[in-house]
C-alpha cells in the first residue's frame, strides 16, 4: 500500500509540474501574431485584410509600403484611444499594426500582439479584448517574434541589456510652449519631409492633450529598409515593427529611443555577428537626429 500511494503522489506531483509548465508557456507574451499565409498578390490580400479589419468595426488611420514586397496597415478604435489616455504614454499604443508581406511565393499576413505591446509600454489596460478582435477578424495561427516569450512582469521592465535604455527612457526631441505649438511643428515637418521622415498617420489619444504619429524613415543608416534588411531575416517576417512613432505629449515630442523600440520587438536578436544589432549600430543615433528634424528641432552638434 505505501508503495502503491507512493507512484500514485509521485504521478500527481509530475502531472502538476507538466500542468504548470504548460499555463506558464502559455502565458508568455510574444511580440506578433501569424494571421494567415496563402497565395496571392500583396496588393489583393491588403485589400481583403482592410474589409475584414473595417467589418470588425477597425479604423483604417494610416497605410506604407516601405520596400518592395511589405504593407503596413494601422488601424485603431475609439477603445483603443480611450485605454491610451489611461496611462503615461500609452499613445504609443493607441494603433495596432498589421502587415502584408510576400516572402517567396508565400503572403503572410500578420499583425502586433496588443497584451505584449500593452505591457511594453506600461499600459493600465491588457488590451486582451483588441487582440480577440484582431484574432476573429483575421486569424491566428500562432504567436512569434522571440523564441520562449516573456511574462507580462518581464515585458513591462524589458530593456535589451545593461546600459540600454528601458521604455521610460525615451529621446526628447522638442519642447514648444503649448501642445498645439508642437503639433504645429511635427505637421509642418513632417509635410516638408525633414530629416527624410514623412507621416503615415496620426492619432489623438481621447480626451489629452497627446497625439502620436506613425512615421517613414528614408534616409540611409535611419531607413526602415536599411534596418529591416538587416534584422528581419526570418523565415516569418516581423513587418510589422513597423512604422516607427513620435509622440507629442503636452507641449513635447519624444520617440522611444532605438534601443529599446527596436528592440523589443527583435528580443532574441544577436549583439553580434550577421543579421545582428552590431549590423545596424549607426541605427540608433541617426533614427533619433531624423525624428528631432521631425519634430521641427535643430541638431545641436557637441563640442569635446
Amino acid at each position: 500500500m505505501l508503495k502503491r500511494n507512493f507512484y500514485k503522489m509521485l504521478c500527481v506531483t509530475v502531472m502538476f509540474v507538466f500542468t504548470a509548465g504548460l499555463t506558464q508557456a502559455a502565458d508568455l507574451l510574444k511580440p506578433f501574431t501569424l494571421a494567415s499565409t496563402g497565395s496571392g498578390d500583396v496588393a489583393s490580400t491588403v485589400a481583403d485584410v482592410k474589409a475584414k479589419l473595417g467589418g470588425a468595426g477597425f479604423e483604417v488611420v494610416g497605410e506604407y509600403t516601405p520596400y518592395a514586397d511589405a504593407t503596413i496597415i494601422i488601424v485603431t478604435t475609439d477603445a483603443l484611444k480611450s485605454a491610451a489616455a489611461k496611462s503615461k504614454f500609452g499613445g504609443y499604443a493607441a494603433g495596432q499594426r498589421v502587415s502584408v508581406t510576400r516572402v517567396n511565393d508565400e503572403v503572410q499576413v500578420a499583425y502586433t500582439n496588443p497584451v505584449y505591446m500593452a505591457n511594453a509600454y506600461r499600459m493600465s489596460v491588457d488590451l486582451s479584448d483588441v487582440a480577440t478582435r484582431l484574432q476573429s477578424a483575421l486569424g491566428s495561427m500562432k504567436a512569434y517574434g522571440m523564441e520562449k516569450g516573456m511574462s507580462a512582469e518581464d515585458t513591462r521592465e524589458y530593456h535589451y541589456m545593461f546600459g540600454m535604455e528601458y521604455f521610460d527612457e525615451p529621446s526628447l526631441l522638442a519642447e514648444y510652449k503649448t501642445y498645439d505649438d508642437a503639433i504645429t511643428a511635427v505637421e509642418s515637418s513632417l509635410a516638408a519631409g525633414r530629416g527624410g521622415v514623412s507621416k503615415v498617420y496620426r492619432i489623438d489619444v481621447s480626451g489629452k492633450d497627446e497625439s502620436v504619429f506613425g512615421v517613414s524613415l528614408t534616409k540611409k543608416c535611419s531607413s526602415d529598409k536599411f534596418v529591416m534588411g538587416h534584422i528581419d531575416f526570418r523565415s516569418v517576417r516581423s513587418t510589422a515593427h513597423l512604422p516607427y512613432e513620435m509622440l507629442v505629449s503636452g507641449r513635447k515630442v519624444y520617440a522611444l529611443y532605438a534601443r529599446f523600440r527596436i528592440a523589443i520587438n527583435f528580443p532574441d536578436l544577436k549583439m553580434m555577428g550577421d543579421n545582428s544589432f552590431f549590423k545596424i549600430m549607426c541605427a540608433p543615433d541617426e533614427i533619433e537626429e531624423a525624428l528631432t528634424l521631425a519634430a521641427g528641432a535643430k541638431i545641436v552638434e557637441e563640442d569635446f
